[in-house]
């Protein structure tokens, strides 16, 4: 099953964070893909090629892609649209269902005000919380229950870069090849 994450409506000026947040997010718990819908922003795609240069895995991006027509493709191709909204039902009421359809899932992260279109081309319209809260929180909450776990060990072979685990302070350790 491939997971890739559409994130809508993000506004270069002010979302720059935020969207580099839910585009690192995707790469460290697991997602295969992360699509930057309707705008190009070649911050986002030059932080997240240095992550993956230091800290290794792969990623798909692409960036610039109509959204409404990605998430529509994705459906021909018998995908599953998740929409992340606090306004969806609970994650932990559906969570086991989205996961045993063993269907590819595009997880749909919103920005600004999310157009009713998202709400109805999703097959599952999924909520963290009924509370606002940050996008970024809800991508990783729903990633971690989806691999229930796993994602939190994930180990990238080709990095360069790894950190060991301190009570205190920080410990990166350079990875050479002929280790």
């Amino acid at each position: 099953m491939k997971i890739y994450v559409l994130r809508y409506g993000h506004r270069p000026g002010r979302d720059k964070r935020v969207t580099t947040h839910v585009a690192l997010v995707s790469r460290a718990f697991g997602a295969n893909g992360f699509i930057l819908g309707d705008v190009v922003d070649e911050s986002i795609r030059r932080t997240l090629e240095k992550v993956v240069d230091l800290w290794g895995g792969r990623i798909h991006f692409e960036m610039g892609v109509d959204s409404y027509k990605y998430c529509l493709e994705w459906k021909r191709n018998s995908g599953l649209v998740v929409h992340l909204t606090m306004y969806g039902l609970h994650v932990d009421d559906v969570v086991n269902e989205i996961r045993n359809t063993g269907r590819d899932i595009l997880i749909v992260v919103g920005s600004r005000k999310v157009p009713g279109f998202f709400y109805e081309v999703a097959d599952y319209n999924v909520a963290i919380g009924h509370q606002p809260h940050s996008e970024v929180a809800a991508l990783a909450i729903f990633l971690d229950r989806l691999f229930m776990g796993r994602e939190l060990s994930l180990k990238f072979p080709d990095a360069k870069l790894e950190i060991i685990p301190s009570p205190r302070g920080k410990k990166v350790r350079r990875i050479t090849r002929d280790e």
